[in-house]
């Protein structure tokens, strides 16, 4: 059976937490993966030991991985992770990490992975607007999207070995500036507001942002929003071509209801849509609805939600 592996997703030099979801999603490739953790800190890989459902924890330690560098990581990672099907999450990073590692074996690459059943992968293409399935003959490197699969428990206690991956690196990262943001990741978010093509301008996104601040919540946006207004990023966008989300709260104003965006956010806890248009396909999908311009509704709930809080 081919080896299955799982490269762990980390941040800030730890395990993030969206590994266990990995691990998850590599069992159903049909085997128990081995889990490697690019690191500085051989501790880190004690997180990843302790999801169940791994063979075996690798840290490679090196100090490549103190900042994001694609040639280094993509070198490093390929000397220590055993052949097989290499799993990685699908965030930037890691799907430019993967198709590196890909190249350099020679293997193929697929993206975005939404589902795994009986071998077979499917993945979003063209955009979202179609879907592709994939049956892996060999080895591969594949992206799983976050929030999909369910993440596996804690309370294991996998073999922890440690590997020097530190070499001869032909350049090396000394400093990463990430651009400073004061809003939560969507994909983090336990409460998100979300806005459509319905708010009419992206200047009216501000209304969003004073709902979002009251409630500690991410701002969110439909693909049509992201594809109409420059000036709100795709990092925002919620869907089947943007960010999978699963918070206690999704509101969606403005937002029609395309198939794309609810395959991003219907595993929701609770969903409450506000939009002009009653037979909006939103609505199907909606535990709350009401049927208002964002300009009736949003001034009222600004004000309720304000008088709650305070």
């Amino acid at each position: 059976m081919t080896e299955t592996v799982v490269i762990a997703e980390t941040v800030k030099g730890t395990v993030h937490p969206s590994t266990a979801e990995l691990i998850s999603a590599a069992q159903s490739l049909g085997s128990q993966p081995v889990v490697v953790v690019p690191c500085t800190d051989a501790s880190a890989a004690e997180i990843a030991a302790g999801f169940v459902g791994s063979a075996r924890v690798v840290a490679a330690k090196s100090s490549v991985f103190e900042h994001y560098d694609a040639a280094g990581w993509a070198a490093a990672i390929d000397a220590v992770a055993p052949a097989g099907i290499l799993v990685a999450s699908a965030t930037p990073q890691s799907k430019d990490l993967a198709a590196r590692i890909a190249a350099r074996r020679g293997i193929s690459v697929v993206q975005d992975v939404t589902q795994i059943e009986g071998g077979n992968l499917t993945s979003p293409i063209y955009s979202g607007k179609a879907m592709q399935t994939v049956s892996l003959s060999g080895d591969a490197v594949v992206t799983i999207r976050p929030n999909v699969f369910e993440a596996a428990p804690t309370g294991g206690n996998s073999d922890v070995s440690i590997v020097d991956t530190t070499g001869n690196m032909a350049t090396a990262v000394q400093e990463f500036m990430a651009r400073a943001s004061s809003r939560l990741d969507v994909a983090e978010a336990n409460i998100i507001v979300s806005g459509g093509r319905g708010m009419g301008s992206p200047d009216n996104f501000v209304h969003l942002e004073k709902i979002a601040d009251t409630l500690g919540a991410a701002v969110g946006a439909s693909r049509a929003a992201v594809d109409t207004w420059d000036e709100i990023p795709h990092s925002m966008q919620v869907g089947q071509t943007g960010k999978t989300v699963n918070p206690n709260l999704y509101i969606a104003v403005g937002i029609s209801g395309a198939i794309q965006h609810l395959a991003g956010m219907r595993s929701s806890k609770y969903i409450v849509a506000i939009n002009k248009d009653a037979d909006a396909p939103i609505f199907q999908h909606a535990d709350y609805g009401i049927v208002a311009t964002w300009e009736e509704a949003l001034p009222v709930l600004e004000s309720t939600l304000s008088s709650m809080m305070n």
